[in-house]
């Protein structure tokens, strides 16, 4: 069952569990049509009100998960029924566990040579008996990419986790989907990172108590501007809390009609990984 979709300050996100968005992930691979999985925390929830193609990506997506804590939190104060987080790079290996229990094929896509072949190794060595058809860097440059698109075309995997970063995996996914022969795509930002070991995820005690993006800024000290979305967020769901405006509401428009195979125009000239959101 499709989950409910509301939106939050103009922006889609889809009240579900993890087990549940598990569950709808396999229907779509079961289904007979490319469909995308991308998630949304604050600060993406900024960028898309002032970036009108990532927001026109994520409405069209057929999943878009709270990846972020403050997102599940924010519609909790506006009235909203999102009951749990469901981070990207959790759903992923979950993903993976199902895909190694169904006998479906995975590709992998993004981040640098090494992370990327690492990662493959690890998730096959915790996935007993994973498909996993490719592994590709994200160093591809725009002319390499008709070739890089039916590499992945001619193994048709069932699943195709894209980390090229945020925004430029949420563009990539717009342009190419329509031409893979893939049934369901995740942008998955930095999950590569964390898998393969070159980036640590927060202590447990720091994801129980929802801190985990402040664990990531202290690790990252770089990541200073990219959390300065934090407070531009929390300001806007506390000012639409009280003065009553209607910035949490369901998303009646947002489109259910599957990607069509067709070419696209769209697109960027470089798809070089970036770090996670």
């Amino acid at each position: 069952m499709k989950p409910r979709r509301i939106e939050i300050l103009g922006v889609p996100v889809d009240c579900i569990t993890m087990d549940e968005a598990v569950d709808f992930a396999e229907s779509m691979i079961k289904g007979q049509h490319p469909c995308a999985i991308l998630a949304v925390n604050p600060e993406k929830v900024v960028r898309a009100q002032q970036d009108n193609a990532l927001l026109t990506q994520l409405r069209n997506s057929a999943l878009v998960i709270p990846d972020g804590i403050g997102v599940v939190f924010a519609t909790r104060l506006l009235g909203g029924s999102c009951t749990e987080r469901v981070p990207g790079s959790e759903l992923m290996p979950l993903l993976c566990q199902r895909a190694a229990l169904k006998g479906y094929k995975v590709f992998l896509f993004g981040a640098s040579p090494d992370v990327v072949s690492r990662t493959a190794q690890i998730l096959q060595q915790q996935c007993v008996g994973l498909k996993i058809v490719g592994a590709q860097h994200g160093y591809v440059k725009e002319d390499d990419m008709p070739a890089m698109i039916a590499k992945i075309n001619s193994v048709q995997p069932d699943i195709l986790f894209v980390a090229l970063g945020s925004p430029k995996q949420e563009m990539w996914i717009a342009r190419y989907l329509p031409e893979l022969k893939v049934n369901v795509c995740q942008g998955v930002g930095g999950t590569f990172d964390v898998v393969a070991g070159r980036v640590k995820r927060a202590p447990l005690l720091f994801r129980l108590i929802h801190l985990e993006w402040f664990y990531r800024l202290l690790s990252q000290p770089s990541r200073i501007l990219r959390q300065t979305a934090l407070p531009i967020f929390a300001y806007q769901v506390l000012r639409s809390k009280f003065t009553r405006r209607p910035d949490l509401q369901p998303a009646f428009s947002v489109p259910t009609a599957p990607v069509s195979r067709s070419h696209s125009d769209s697109g960027k000239s470089d798809h070089h990984r970036e770090k996670a959101a």
